[in-house]
């Protein structure tokens, strides 16, 4: 059984993106037992989060702090603005991005967790041209993250 934790902001994790983005890490599935694992992604305007992926273990949560963003989720296209909630069950595709009108900002908590701090790490790699695309095809059945289409989605 897990004990209760606290994550101060002074120890979380900042992976960069480009722009001002940043994927800050909050849990990574190890002091909660794999019950859950949480980030909070920071999306400059216009900026895609995500291409179409699905998981096959985890249902994903996302709560919309600032700004508004864009969710694809089975093929339908929706705007979530500040206090919206998305909540994605295993296998059912989506994808996200900040909408063009402004940066926005989300937390997402993913659960069951797993251990994927290092996926989030890899794609702030290349996001940042410090990697390519192709270094991803190892990761996706350790990670449960399955594209499900290319990078153009909206």
């Amino acid at each position: 059984m897990s004990k209760a934790f606290i994550v101060h902001e002074s120890d979380v994790e900042a992976v960069s993106l480009p722009g001002g983005g940043s994927f800050r890490l909050l849990e990574d599935s190890e002091n909660s037992d794999g019950l859950f694992g949480a980030n909070r992604l920071v999306l400059q305007a216009g900026a895609n989060g995500t291409r179409p992926h699905h998981h096959t273990k985890s249902t994903e949560i996302f709560y919309v702090l600032a700004g508004t963003m864009e969710f694809l989720v089975d093929g339908e296209l929706q705007s979530v603005s500040s206090g919206g909630l998305v909540v994605v069950p295993p296998g059912t595709v989506h994808a996200f991005g900040a909408s063009a009108d402004g940066p926005a900002e989300f937390l997402a908590v993913l659960t069951p967790g797993i251990v994927r701090f290092e996926y989030f790490r890899q794609l702030g790699r290349i996001a940042r041209g410090e990697a390519d695309w192709d270094s991803m095809d190892e990761l996706h059945d350790r990670f449960d993250v399955h594209f499900d289409g290319g990078p153009e989605w909206r």
